[in-house]
């Protein structure tokens, strides 16, 4: 746009302004054989997307809902904003602050940040305490299921340390490879050996 005016300057040493400069768009064959209907793009869910990078190891509590969440919901709803009626808007930042925290105390269990902005009704509230959080990973879950008969899940690492395993002498199979834990997660738990160097 701007190119045009200073064309239009330069050329006919009149101002050329943006009113009388035409803006055109043409169409694409592929357009006009359609008609100039443009398709949207597939859309993508940002919050499978996030969730689907996180993995299984987020930072949750487990959360099991009391059998008589509705009526707790209903009588926090009652004493915070002063009414239980489920299209209730939370418009008002400081009720909504103070009606989650009421919650909190009660129930044991907060709205993280990433799921505040969908509390917009009271019926949004009420979805979030009546569902369970899980915590448990897939793997934890093959620990209670019944497996076939031709399949066995270690689930708890094997790893060599020349003091404990006493088969073959304490000798290694790779005697020149160290086993060190550098996690700190795992440090105490599993206890890693420096092999001596020759």
């Amino acid at each position: 746009m701007a190119a045009l005016l200073r064309h239009g300057v330069f050329k006919t040493g009149q101002l050329v302004s943006s009113e009388n400069v035409l803006l055109r768009s043409y169409a694409t064959k592929a357009e006009k054989k359609k008609g100039i209907d443009r398709k949207v793009g597939p859309k993508i869910d940002p919050t499978a997307q996030s969730l689907a990078a996180k993995g299984f190891l987020r930072a949750q509590n487990p959360y099991m809902p009391p059998p008589d969440v509705e009526s707790q919901l209903e009588s926090i709803f009652q004493s915070v904003i002063g009414s239980t009626d489920k299209t209730i808007r939370l418009s008002d930042l400081n009720q909504k602050h103070n009606l989650l925290c009421a919650c909190l105390d009660r129930l044991g269990h907060g709205v993280p940040n990433s799921l505040l902005h969908h509390m917009e009704t009271l019926e949004d509230v009420k979805i979030f305490y009546k569902t369970p959080v899980d915590t448990t990973t897939p793997l934890e879950k093959l620990r209670h299921t019944e497996l076939p008969e031709n399949m066995h899940i270690q689930f708890e690492y094997n790893r060599f340390h020349p003091e404990t395993d006493t088969a073959f002498g304490g000798v290694s199979a790779y005697p020149e490879s160290s086993t060190i834990v550098t996690g700190l997660k795992y440090k105490e738990k599993y206890t890693g050996h420096v092999a001596p160097s020759n």
